[in-house]
């Protein structure tokens, strides 16, 4: 049996815990709630269709389909129109350049809460950086930046849409429509691998066709979060299977590319290839960045 003193103890401790859980959520849902106002003030300007008082127009994106419904809301709202996914995360939707212009000059601070979905993929690097930190690491990316050192990447690009316009070609033939949504994708990819890691569909092996898979589903899962607002708490997201799921890609992901820089510090120890790499015709980004990284 349980003593008295114990019972009350462990009482007065459930009761604490209890009243901390609350005054945290309080405080979450007070800053939510002002989340909010920011947001909604900062739009209140632009006209847009009408929003679910709990679910945005996620609900709607979701019934009717998202490139879909947005292309409807583009040609109904012009210039720009508020886009809503709940009540808390809300963007801006703009097609006017003019717009665009005097909207992305303002230098407004990231959204922390919608940077906060990509964290467990990308981690905090110069996507998610503010202040002093982002301009440290910008300064050591502004070599990757260089007009010189862009423009042979512009073959690359050349490349990769080639292969995806050879592929368009055979299925055309066929005299059926087909979905490029994927080969965009790819394409995209492709170009990637091939400007930051230095390889792509010619050198793709078996761990570089996780890596596409992986990347490719954490887009999606990207994409459904966002028009989920019941997927927007951390807590909730994890443990549902999308959630997991989304984890299991993120580790593929980390793994394929903490394995390429392994390979590549490896293969940089050795002085030919060093000299072999620096007499290239360009860098890829990942060599680019293990230089800035060893001065």
């Amino acid at each position: 049996m349980v003593p008295s003193f114990l019972s009350l103890r462990l009482s007065c401790l459930g009761l604490w815990a209890s009243g901390l859980i609350l005054v945290l959520g309080f405080l979450k849902l007070i800053r939510l709630l002002l989340r909010r106002q920011r947001l909604a003030k900062a739009m209140g300007n632009f006209p847009g269709p009408p929003t679910h008082w709990l679910f945005g127009h996620a609900l709607e994106i979701q019934q009717t389909g998202s490139l879909d419904k947005v292309v409807s809301w583009a040609h109904q709202f012009p210039y720009a129109h508020p886009l809503w996914f709940g009540q808390f995360v809300g963007f801006l939707n703009i097609y006017e350049p003019d717009y665009a212009k005097a909207v992305y000059s303002r230098g407004d601070p990231k959204a922390p809460d919608v940077y906060d979905f990509f964290l467990q993929w990308i981690g905090r690097g110069l996507l998610v950086l503010e202040g002093p930190k982002w301009f440290q690491h910008r300064k050591l990316l502004t070599p990757g930046f260089h007009y010189d050192v862009l423009k042979p990447y512009v073959a690359l690009f050349a490349e990769s849409t080639r292969v995806m316009l050879d592929k368009w070609e055979e299925k055309a033939q066929e005299g059926k429509s087909f979905d490029i949504f994927c080969d965009v994708g790819h394409m995209a990819l492709n170009t990637l691998m091939k400007c930051t890691f230095g390889r792509g569909d010619t050198s793709l092996g078996h761990r570089d066709s996780s890596y596409y898979l992986a990347v490719s589903d954490l887009t999606l899962l990207m994409q459904q979060r966002l028009v989920s607002f019941h997927y927007h708490n951390d807590f909730i997201y994890w443990l549902t299977p999308h959630g997991r799921r989304f984890l299991r890609a993120c580790q593929v992901a980390h793994d394929h590319t903490d394995q390429v820089i392994r390979e590549r510090k490896a293969a940089l120890q050795d002085e030919k290839v060093r000299k072999k790499i620096q007499n290239r015709r360009h860098l890829d980004f990942l060599d680019i960045l293990l230089g800035a990284r060893g001065r």
